[in-house]
């Protein structure tokens, strides 16, 4: 698995959008984060979408969450933002899925099963609330 800029720039907007009581505009954001106002609409518009955050069009449009931040897990914001699955590696949701298709066999699957559990369950049990909260 591998988290992008888009997850660190989702994870960034999402921690101000949720110290603020009124819609934040991408402009506003992206001057603050000192990123690409395109790519960060891209990735707002991806988290409105699945439900994260609400927009509101107009002159004091912009964003908002959509849901309380102890309600968004990492990994609902993480897959929201990359457009994919978390997988450690390309084969890590079975053994059917190994590129060279060795995976009946292969003794390096468990051991990555085993990591993709545990990085599933840290993702699903952290919130924005407690990265918020750090």
């Amino acid at each position: 698995m591998l988290l992008t800029k888009a997850s660190e720039y989702a994870l960034l907007s999402l921690i101000i959008i949720s110290q603020k009581n009124s819609p934040q505009d991408v402009d506003t954001l992206s001057n603050q984060l000192g990123i690409s106002k395109s790519f960060l609409a891209k990735i707002l518009q991806a988290l409105a979408k699945e439900n994260i955050l609400s927009s509101f069009k107009g002159a004091h449009g912009g964003f908002m969450l959509a849901q309380k931040p102890e309600n968004l897990t990492l990994k609902m914001i993480v897959e929201c933002a990359e457009k994919k699955q978390t997988m450690v590696f390309e084969c890590s949701p079975s053994t059917q899925k190994c590129p060279g298709g060795k995976g009946t066999y292969c003794r390096v699957w468990p051991i990555l099963n085993k990591l993709q559990t545990k990085i599933d369950l840290f993702l699903d049990n952290m919130t924005l609330k407690d990265i918020i909260e750090i």
